[in-house]
């Protein structure tokens, strides 16, 4: 069965452009053109993954990504945005997002970062259905489970995780991590006091890398360290300049 995706894009030309391109690559489409009809068809035909524009019409992309996820709604969200500032791609990820592309893009990576989210969620449905996170007896929605069994934890840096539940904690404090977020933790908890480069983190977390101008990384790597801080604590994830990154707590 093709994956089904919305596309929510006020701009005809790149709507109908778009809409045939992905058309193409496999995908069953249904494009709207703007935010009001984004979440009317995502309430009633709820899709595998979204590619919303950021600035629409009335109800915008980011408007439409925070009322989902207030929901509950877990669905692969891509974001095309003209915005290129950092701080307008981390309202983006603030809002839910699981990645973005600027326009004008290449429609060969709005491919790769589909492929990329798809490839990500099929990996994460499996793994949270084995650990007993969906379906009937899963828990309700805000009721927080008991921390698991320590043997099933991964510790580093004062860092408590749990990857079968997706779960992480700092201290007392649990961390709400997007998809994404949680991803890239996790790798530097798992190599902590390793210094990690920039392609290899790319590779690992989304497949591919986006070259050298790419901001993506230290946006994900700046939204994360907000989640992870805390007052009169050290800072856990440290750039090194030219390389990368590394957690370690100094």
């Amino acid at each position: 069965m093709p994956q089904t995706l919305l596309l929510a894009e006020d701009d005809r030309a790149i709507r109908h452009a778009l809409e045939r391109a992905l058309t193409l690559e496999g995908y069953q489409v249904t494009a709207v053109a703007d935010g009001v009809k984004a979440l009317a068809q995502a309430h009633k035909s709820p899709p595998d993954v979204l590619v919303l524009d950021v600035m629409m019409p009335g109800i915008d992309g980011l408007q439409v990504c925070r009322v989902l996820r207030a929901e509950g709604d877990r669905t692969p969200i891509l974001m095309l945005t003209a915005l290129v500032e950092t701080a307008d791609r981390i309202a983006g990820l603030d809002a839910g997002a699981d990645d973005y592309v600027v326009k004008p893009f290449d429609v060969e990576e709005v491919f790769a970062r589909l492929r990329a989210l798809l490839r990500r969620t099929s990996s994460t449905t499996g793994t949270a259905s084995a650990a007993g996170t969906t379906g009937p007896g899963a828990p309700a929605p805000g009721v927080r489970e008991p921390e698991p069994p320590a043997e099933r934890l991964l510790t580093a840096a004062g860092l408590r995780m749990d990857p079968q539940a997706r779960r992480a904690w700092r201290g007392g404090r649990e961390l709400e991590l997007t998809r994404t977020e949680f991803e890239l933790l996790e790798l530097l908890v798992r190599n902590a006091g390793i210094v990690l480069d920039h392609s290899t983190i790319y590779d690992r977390i989304w497949g591919y890398d986006f070259g050298p101008g790419s901001k993506n990384l230290a946006v994900y790597v700046g939204y994360l360290r907000r989640k992870l801080d805390e007052p009169g604590a050290p800072q856990l994830i440290h750039t090194v300049r030219g390389v990368g990154y590394v957690l370690r707590e100094d």
